[in-house]
This record gives structure tokens, sequence and C-alpha cells, in this order.
């Protein structure tokens, strides 16, 4: 009895360790596409009112758990039964990011009139109703953005031990996806939150000495961070979808061998985001004219 209890803990044992260097293996495999990912939900996590910073984050993080416990058993039931749709699952996301990218970019290089101030004058400015209304916005296009990338996070892992046997692809593949929303979410809060620490050092200091002047760099550092931020994360948007494309489509992966695979991959995001958002726009245009002023209902 008592050794049949201790083969188990042994069984347990292996598992375990097979498991910790599979994720090990996962994770590495990931680590640019959560670099991708803490760029863009950096971005997308900024914006807001000091108060409602946090808050606004833990909404995006609980719909990135959501996302995964949702992702996480699809993928594993797909990879059994039908491996094929994965890829189309891929391409679809890819060309969300691209699209969103692309949007990005045209958005910098042509303002609309209505959105030049920056995004927290704009909520200061704003009632109550429609401030909720423009965070709940924001908070559902970040937990969208955040399903895309799952997806790749959670089908990368899955590829990095599909030889391995179902327990040890069950907990790889989901280490790997709680790994990703506690590590990516915890450095954007403590992104976001950098100015609140400096202003907290500047007053303990009394605005003398060292933590004074550390207090201070925080404070300034917190608006380039989210420049550069935001510049990052749209270039990683049509990198991830080109990288997307380039691995799973075979007449992309094979077009110029030669050509640096990040240039092919931000390409190929490219050019699929700005096809996407010609025909999304096009289709807007034909189905959702404006009326005129004053025309009758």
């Amino acid at each position: 009895m008592a050794s049949g209890f201790f083969a188990i803990l042994d069984d347990i044992a292996f598992l375990m360790d097979d498991v910790a260097l599979a994720t090990k293996v996962a994770t590495r495999k990931t680590a640019g596409i959560l670099g991708d990912d803490l760029a863009v939900n950096a971005e997308k996590a900024t914006g807001f009112l000091s108060e409602r910073e946090l808050p606004v984050l833990w909404a995006i993080t609980k719909g990135s758990f959501l996302n995964k416990l949702i992702i996480v058993p699809v993928a594993l039931l797909l990879n059994a039964f039908l491996p094929a749709a994965i890829t189309y699952i891929l391409l679809l996301g890819g060309l969300y990011l691209a699209y969103e990218g692309v949007e990005k970019i045209i958005e910098y290089f042509f303002p609309h009139p209505k959105e030049e101030q920056s995004a927290v004058k704009v909520i200061e400015e704003q009632s109550a109703a429609t401030a909720a209304e423009n965070e709940k916005t924001k908070v559902k296009s970040a937990v969208t953005t955040d399903f895309i990338l799952s997806i790749e996070i959670v089908i990368i892992a899955l590829g990095s031990v599909a030889a391995e046997n179902l327990p040890i692809q069950i907990l790889t593949v989901s280490a790997v996806a709680l790994l990703a929303t506690v590590g990516v979410y915890g450095i954007v809060a403590l992104i976001v939150r950098s100015d609140d620490a400096g202003y907290k050092l500047i007053k303990r200091s009394n605005d003398k000495g060292f933590l004074s002047k550390v207090g201070h760099v925080l404070v300034k550092a917190l608006p380039i961070m989210i420049k550069v931020l935001g510049a990052v994360g749209t270039v990683a948007l049509i990198l991830v979808a080109g990288g997307i494309f380039v691995h799973n489509i075979e007449q992309l992966h094979h077009l110029f061998p030669n050509l640096p695979s990040i240039v092919k991959e931000f390409i190929a995001g490219l050019v699929a985001g700005l096809i996407a958002f010609l025909v999304f726009t096009g289709f807007k245009k034909l189905f959702f004219k404006k009326k005129p002023a004053g025309a009758a209902h």
C-alpha cells in the first residue's frame, strides 16, 4: 500500500519535471510574442485618469484570463481532432492584428479632427457617462486584441510540446498561458503606475536628495515610455500578423528567401493590413452611409 503511494508520488514528480522543462522551452519560443503582447497592452492600458488606471487594467486582466480559459481547451481539442482549423484561426487573427496596426498608422498621419487632443484631456472634458463608455470601448478593444495574441501564444506553446503526451501538453500550455497573463499585466501595471511611485518619492523626500531625483525621473519618463510603447505596440501588431502569414502560408514562406525574416514579416503584415483597411473602409462607406443633416427618417 505504502509502496504504491510512493510510486504515485514518483510519477507525479517525474511529470512535474517534464512539465517544468517543457514550459521553459515553450516560454522561450513565445518570448517574442510575449514582448509584443506587453507593448500592445501597455499602450492600450494608458490614456485614463490616474484613479481609473488600475481598475481598467484589472478589467483587461480578467478579460485576458477568460480568453485563456476559452482558448486553451479549444486549442487542445482542435489539435487532437481538427488540427487544420488552427491554421485558419491564426490567419483570421493575423488579419485582424494587421488591420488594427495599419489603422493606427493611418490615424497617426491623418488624424481625425475630433481626436487631436490627448486621450487624458478628452476624458477629463467628457461627461461621466461618455467617459465610462469610452473606457468600456477601450477595455473591449484591449481584450479583443489580447484574444488574438493569446491564440498565437497558446498555439506556439502547444506546438513546442506536440510530441509529448496529453497530460504534459495540458499542463505546459496552461502554465504558459498563466505566466503570460500574470507576467505581462504585472509589468504593465508597474509601467502605468510608475508616475505615482515617482510622486510618492518626491513627497517622501520633501523634494530633496537622491530619492527626489529618482521620483522626478519616473514622473518625466512615463509620457516618453507611453509614446515609445505606443509606437512599438503598433509595429508589434504588424510584425505578429506578418509572422502568422509568413509561417502559415506556403507561398509567402518561400517568397524572397534572401530577405531578412523580420522585413518579410513586416511587409506581409503591412500589405495585408492595408488591404483589410481598404476593404473594411469601403464596406462601411457602402453600407453605413451617414444621412445628411435634416434628412427625413
